[in-house]
């Protein structure tokens, strides 16, 4: 157990819609800030904001105080990713390393781009759904270089350190050996996952090769060190929120009361009277259309 739990605002797939997390004495926390990157040697930590095999494109609120996952919007309407074929939705669990940023003033060594300005992503492999605003400890694997609209957005492949078969994995090799086509059809989601929208494909660094685990631990760990410039004031931010409870260094901790004000000024509590559909493609298809 993590120790972390969640707290959903208003109702899924609307624009009121936030997920806000707490900690083991269920005080409102950041998971951006507050959730340590490390969960133990050599595992991290991973913000779930998209189960596996589901389409609403939820994120980490970075400019948002305390950094809740809520729906992406686009020109007033609610994000989703379309069904690229063979796949149904995101093809692993998606999320994001806490206490990580891609910095847009830095450009990156190995890409020749600056960040995406955003928490370094996650394609978690194992056989797992998660939940949106789980917290899980990932072993990393291997990493990816992708170009977004001239941005660099790295995306780390790890498995849950609590699967079944996550002995089996040490490297990005043993994806290769052990999940045949899932790194290519890995690749192949990212090229053409904004086509539908009328966007161009993606592009990446390295000839779309992943790199192994520790290549990919040496960027995650830069990406730290940027946070870190950010949450202590060191580096401009613009417009990202830093507020967190945890940070002792940061100019940005709050108390865990100033915490719950900022929750308490929202909808009540998703409970039972929150009505969710049960057809996700009927859904999807409608916020399409």
């Amino acid at each position: 157990m993590s120790g972390f739990s969640s707290e959903e605002r208003a109702a899924p797939f609307t624009l009121e819609y936030r997920v806000f997390l707490k900690n083991e004495k269920g005080q409102y926390i950041s998971p951006f800030h507050d959730i340590p990157i490390y969960a133990d040697k050599d595992v991290f930590h991973m913000v779930v904001e998209v189960p596996r095999w589901s389409n609403a494109k939820m994120e980490i609120a970075t400019k948002d105080p305390l950094n809740p996952i809520k729906q992406d919007v686009k020109k007033g309407k609610l994000r989703y990713v379309a069904n690229l074929f063979p796949y149904k939705g995101y093809i692993w669990n998606y999320g994001a390393i806490p206490q990580t940023w891609e910095d847009p003033g830095h450009d990156d060594k190995h890409t020749g781009c600056c960040g995406d300005n955003d928490p370094i992503d996650v394609c978690e492999i194992g056989s797992k759904v998660c939940a949106r605003g789980e917290i899980i400890r990932v072993k990393v694997l291997g990493i990816l270089a992708m170009i977004d609209e001239g941005e660099t957005d790295w995306k780390v492949v790890a498995i849950n350190v609590d699967d079944p078969d996550a002995a089996n994995y040490k490297d990005i090799n043993d994806v290769k050996r052990l999940k045949p086509g899932y790194l290519e059809a890995t690749v192949d989601w990212f090229r053409r996952y904004k086509v539908p929208d009328g966007k161009p494909e993606n592009q990446f660094a390295f000839n779309a090769e992943f790199k192994n685990k520790d290549f990919a631990i040496d960027i995650i760990k830069s990406t730290h060190d940027h946070w870190r410039a950010l949450v202590t004031k060191k580096t401009d931010g613009k417009g990202i929120s830093c507020m967190n409870t945890t940070v002792s260094e940061s100019p940005f901790k709050c108390d865990p009361d100033a915490a719950k004000a900022i929750v308490n000024a929202l909808p009540p509590p998703c409970e039972s009277a929150c009505t969710v559909p049960t057809d996700v493609d009927k859904w999807f298809h409608h916020q399409k259309n």
